[in-house]
């Protein structure tokens, strides 16, 4: 009976200690966090261990007629570059329009996110508007078929080479996802482009999207790794705690899961 009783408290206790943790380090896991999510992203538990090794890069690809394809689709750290392509008819399940205020009115599926990602976008966002940041979504999800033709319209402009370092190839582009969102500001008219992280909204982007579960995924001297010119706009969800040590050690993602295998 007492063995049972000890068993029962453990989760509590690690739960407790890797959430005291995480806020030691500056982390807000009451609104960026649940106590599942703290539990899992202990770097000491068997269970993140095991997720990490079940997402490796060199676990989560197949070859489909010729393409490399990732398997691992509706995983919060699936990993989508020029590399690893998703399948063309890949739609996520759980898609929402988050409740924060867009660049656009009127309906439009790039508003969309998968669910995880809009609840933790919702609470960056009254985060920012509480420390008086005025923050605007832009585009979110993008079907495979909206890509082609964002991609084929910008190669058609710059060639596709040039068009390939500021516009991913369908299938290529992890809006696709529903786990991404681009976000901007007045101050740069919401346009998309690296002036806003120069700005007060940039900045403060850059700082508080980790408490919430994001990343900044095409960082500024990150370009070689990640295939893609800097991007201070667009955020990718990848959970808290793996935001947090991305985002101190300044790596990729493709790093993060690397040094992980």
């Amino acid at each position: 009976m007492n063995g049972v009783k000890y068993k029962s408290i453990l989760p509590a206790v690690m739960i407790g200690l890797v959430v005291a943790s995480l806020m030691m380090n500056g982390f807000d896991t009451v609104s960026g966090m649940n106590q599942v999510e703290a539990a899992a992203a202990s770097s000491s538990s068997s269970t993140f261990t095991a997720f990490l090794a079940n997402n490796a890069p060199g676990r989560t690809l197949k070859y489909v007629n010729g393409v490399t394809t990732v398997t691992n689709l509706s995983s919060t750290v699936v990993l989508v570059n020029k590399k690893r392509n998703l399948p063309s008819h890949y739609v996520p399940q759980d898609l929402v329009i988050p409740q924060i205020p867009f660049s656009f009115s009127g309906p439009s599926p790039k508003k969309q996110m998968r669910k995880i990602a809009a609840t933790s976008l919702e609470k960056l966002f009254a985060a920012a508007k509480k420390d008086g940041i005025d923050l605007k979504a832009v585009s979110g999800y993008r079907s495979y078929a909206t890509q082609k033709s964002i991609f084929e319209r910008n190669a058609s402009i710059k060639g596709e080479a040039a068009a390939n370092k500021t516009s991913a190839r369908p299938g290529q582009s992890e809006h696709q996802t529903g786990l991404s969102m681009d976000i901007s500001s007045a101050s740069v008219g919401y346009a998309l482009e690296q002036s806003f992280g120069n700005t007060k909204e940039g900045k403060w982007l850059k700082v508080n999207a980790p408490k919430y579960g994001f990343i900044i995924r095409y960082g500024k001297g990150q370009e070689k790794g990640t295939g893609y010119s800097y991007e201070p706009w667009h955020v990718r969800y990848v959970g808290v705690f793996i935001a947090g040590e991305i985002t101190r050690q300044n790596l990729t993602l493709e790093q993060y899961l690397e040094k992980k295998q």
